[in-house]
Formats: C-alpha cells, structure tokens, sequence
C-alpha cells in the first residue's frame, strides 16, 4: 500500500491547483462516499419515513403549510425539509420516475445535496484556518466520515442542517480572524448575506439550533475580547430583517393555522420535552457523544483525539480559540440534555477537522507520545468490529453470508493497515488521505453488498410487495406491525387495527382489500372469521426482524378478492 503515495501526491497536486479543480474533486468524492445505497435501502423507521410521509402527504393534499403523518399532527420540525422533499418528488414526477410518491431515493435527494454542501462549505470554511491542500484534505474526511454518510442517504433534516451551521460559522470565523489580523485575507463584503441567509435556512430547517450554535460561540468569543465590536462586519440589523423575511411567514401561516398550537408541540412537548428527558427512547447519559465518537468520526476520530493536547496548549491562540468556541459551548450543551441522538453534534464535526489538520501541521500529533499508536489502531478496530456485526446479522437472521463484501472488507482492512503503517513512519498527512481510502472501500462494502444482502430487515418493503401482487390498487389494514415506513409504502389510508375483530370486519367489506396479521393476534382473528360469510384467502407469510422492537416478526397476508 505504501506505492499509493505517488499516485495520492499527484491527485493532490492536481486539485489543489485552483479552487474549481478542489470542488470537483470534492463533488466526486461525495458522490462516491453518498451515492452507494442511496436508491436501494429501504425506509429507516422511525424518523425517515415520518418526514417523506408528511411531505407526500403535502403533496397529496395541496397544503404546504401544516405538517401531518396521517390524521395526527406533525409539529416537531419547521416546514423547510418538507417543502425540499416535496420538491424533489415533484421533480421526480416531471421527469416521469414510476411512482415517484413512494420511492424513498427522491425524498432523500435534499440530504444528498445537504452532504455535499456540508463538505463544499467545509473546504470553504477551512480556508480560513489552512492553506488549500489542507482545506481540501479536510473536506475529504468530512466526506469520508461515517456519520455525515448516513446522514446523506436519510430523508430528513440532519445533513442540511449541518451545511447551514457549517456556512455560518465559515463567516463567522472569517470576521473574528479577521478582527485579530489572523486571517490572510480580507473578507468578501457579501460574507454577512452567507451568515444570514444560512442562519434563515436554518431556522426554516430545524428552528434554533443554528442560531444556537453560532450564538455559543459568540458569547465566548466576545467574553474573550471584551467586545462585541468586532460583530459589525456582519450587519446584524439587515440580517435579522433577513431572517425575519425568510422565516416569519411559514410561522405566522402555522400559528394561524393551528391557533398557535404547533409553537405548543414544537416547542414546550418536542424541545423542552428533549431538554427535560429522553424522548422516544432516546435517553443517553452524559459523555455519550465522546464514547461514540470514534465511530460516528470514523476514520479520522483516532487522530483527532491526539489533537486534544495541542489544542489544550494553543488555546490563546485566534484560531484555536474560534475552533474551540465553535465545538465545546454546543458540545456541553448536546451532552447535558437527556435525548441522546448521534446526529445531533454533526455540525460541530468540521471545526474537529480544522483542529485536527491544525495540530498535524504544527507536530501536534506525536507517533512517539504514549499510547498514539495504540489509539491509531482505533482506525483498524473500528472498521474490524462493524464487519463482525454485520457478518453475525446476516448470518444469524438470513443464513447467508455476502461473500461480494468479503472482497472489499478484506481490502479495507489493507488500507486501515496502511494508516496505521504511514502514521508509524511519521507520514501523518499521508495517514489520512488513506483514511479517505479506507472509508470509501468501506461504503462500497456496506452499502450496496453486506446491508442489502439482510433481507429480514425489509419487512415493510415486502409487505407492500405482496399487497400490489394481490390487486393493483388494495385497501389495507395491519395489526400489530405498525411502523412508518409500512404507512409510506402501501398508501396514507393504511387503516391501523386494535384487534382481530376490527380486520375481519374491514374484510368483509366490498373491493380488493388487504390485511397484514402479525402471529401474537393470530388466535382472535381466526376467532372473529368465523362469523364471515367469505373467507380471506391467505396470500403469503412474511418472517423478518424489526429492528425498533429488537424482535423477529411472522406476518400472515390475507386478501379478500372483489366479488
């Protein structure tokens, strides 16, 4: 693996000739890291297929203004993702994909923009902080992160937010290096209208976290000066004026609307819900974001962690202290509330690479200190233990064995060997462009390979597979499974019973009409068929794993034919 130098030297040198070369490359490089899976993995419940369900049911409906999941109010989230979805689904349809409504790959298209605009806005954002190689290697392994790549293939808010806080604090950091003469530039007189039309996204996206993540960072960073004075460059009266345009709309309509009862749910049940105790099962102590860092971080987290002690020593310095304002305030603040999601530190992720790339320029990171190379194994380790799950899933759920990811797995262990072996020999630099390596071969694994081979894990897909093969346009209802992602497949009418009395009375009515019966309510159906002049006829049984109930499910099929 070491003979990969060369050819790693020359891609560099080469992207690092002009900023358009950069971005090119950094586009192919997120296509790449994203691309894999993105159209063939099923919808992830809970969340995901409760966005595309509220925004097929917008397009559905016509109202583009509250945001329903069924008969029950959505008021959780802003409109902003829905309207993106919307979009790209209607994109969909113009451009005559089948059944646009229902195919997952289209609602995720503005998380996949989302990504790539993280890792665009990232090299942007580090050329504040770095010369152009580094910016570039840096956006690499945002790209090459694990967490951003799951982001990128889930339709809902996480990867678009993170481009918003990452374009705010671009130019945020550009007016304080700019205040203390650290930065090598002058700064675009248009870099306030990127902090505020960003910050206005945002809010449109997932309300305050933007504003609350550059908000920490101003605080500390003012406290530090004694001043607020060196906030003027970015205009804070015309883009608060901004952001109100942008945003006060969709909230005055949703207020009017709703008689005020979405700021009801969306702030005093789902916000201080989150702040007060774990929602929906989310609950994690604190330290828990440092504790799955290194795999959500993947492959970088290992070097990042050696970067601490720099950053501890440099802390004064302009630079370090704004990459510090921008990752601590925010990180105390994810660890302290109860409602623990992985997703949740992402924006903070690029100025992690920015301290990171900081330290390996400046011989922060020391292959002799005690324990780095032990800690550099984490880039083998990590990988090695995803491959183990993996492998135990699809053989202890499905029986099979995806011998097309054996191949790669094998090669990403070849190249995790290979950082390790760089960073030995002192080659940090070239440590970490194999790291961009390993995640790649690693998506390309997992993605299209091991994960698709899990056919248990596909319940929902295969039930509204066999209800289309009953008729062409069923009426259904299910008993006992009841997750979104089944709601987002067979239609928004899916009727959700409470007992097998309730699906042999929606079998005896007229039309094409299906019934999924998981085995626990088995007995009283059967019970209440009795009593049926006409029979439902047993299409097929389906037997998965749900994963949200951490359980294996048998699921009869029953379909009661037109007359």
């Amino acid at each position: 693996m070491v003979s990969l130098s060369p050819a790693i030297e020359r891609l560099r040198d080469w992207a690092c000739a002009s900023h358009a070369r950069a971005s090119a490359l950094l586009l192919v490089l997120s296509l790449a890291c994203f691309l894999p899976g993105f159209v063939t993995l099923q919808p992830l419940d809970r969340d995901e297929p409760r966005f595309a369900q509220a925004s097929k049911q917008m397009l559905e409906t016509g109202d583009f203004v509250d945001i329903r999941f069924q008969d029950e109010a959505r008021h959780k989230k802003p409109v902003g993702i829905y309207w993106l979805q919307s979009a790209a689904v209607k994109a969909g349809e113009a451009l005559g994909v089948p059944q646009a409504r229902t195919q997952i790959w289209l609602y995720r298209i503005p998380s996949l923009i989302g990504a790539i605009a993280t890792v665009l806005l990232t090299y942007w954002a580090l050329l504040a902080f770095l010369a152009r190689r580094y910016a570039l290697l840096g956006a690499c392994l945002m790209a090459a992160a694990v967490l951003l790549g799951v982001e990128a293939r889930i339709a809902k808010t996480d990867a678009v937010l993170a481009a918003c806080a990452v374009a705010t604090m671009g130019a945020l950091a550009r007016a304080w290096l700019d205040w203390t003469r650290s930065l090598a530039f002058v700064p675009n007189r248009h870099n306030w209208l990127v902090f505020w039309g960003a910050t206005a996204l945002g809010l449109l996206i997932k309300g305050p976290i933007v504003p609350m993540v550059w908000g920490l960072a101003v605080v500390m960073l003012s406290i530090s000066q004694r001043s607020v004075r060196w906030l003027k460059p970015l205009r804070f009266g015309p883009g608060l004026l901004l952001c109100l345009l942008v945003a006060l709309p969709w909230f005055v309509a949703i207020m009017l609307k709703t008689g005020g009862s979405f700021f009801t749910a969306s702030v005093g049940q789902d916000m201080l819900g989150k702040v007060s105790e774990g929602q929906e099962k989310h609950w994690g102590p604190p330290g828990l974001y440092l504790l799955i860092f290194f795999g959500t971080y993947w492959p970088a987290a290992a070097f990042a962690a050696m970067a601490v002690p720099f950053a501890w020593v440099r802390r004064k310095e302009p630079q370090i202290l704004f990459l510090i304002a921008w990752i601590v305030p925010s990180w105390l603040v994810f660890e302290a509330v109860p409602t623990k999601l992985p997703h949740y530190v992402l924006p903070l992720y690029p100025a992690i690479t920015a301290l990171l790339l900081l330290a390996a320029i400046n011989g922060g990171i020391d292959r002799h200190r005690r324990g780095a190379v032990a800690t550099a194994l984490l880039v083998l380790i990590v990988p090695l233990a995803l491959m183990g799950v993996i492998l135990f899933g699809n053989w202890t759920l499905d029986q099979a064995v995806p011998w097309l990811a054996l191949p790669l797995f094998a090669l990403v262990l070849l190249a995790t060997a290979s950082v390790v072996a760089a960073f030995r020999r002192e080659d940090i630099e070239g440590a970490l462009w194999r790291c961009v390596l390993a995640s790649l071969l690693l998506t390309a694994a997992v993605y299209p390979f091991a994960i698709e081979s899990l056919r248990s894990l596909k319940l929902s897909p295969r039930l509204a597979e066999a209800a289309r093969a009953a008729c062409p346009d069923p009426t259904v209802i299910t008993l006992g499974y009841r997750e979104p992602s089944l709601v987002f497949l067979t239609g928004t009418e899916l009727a959700m019973a409470a007992s097998g009395q309730q699906v042999a009375a929606f079998l005896d009515k007229p039309g094409c009409r299906v019934a999924f019966v998981e085995r626990r309510y088995a007995g009283e159906f059967e019970a209440a068929l009795a009593n049926l002049p006409v029979k439902p006829r047993l299409l097929t049984t389906i037997r998965g794993f749900n994963l949200n109930g951490g359980r294996r499910l048998e699921i009869a099929v029953f379909v009661r034919e037109p007359a």
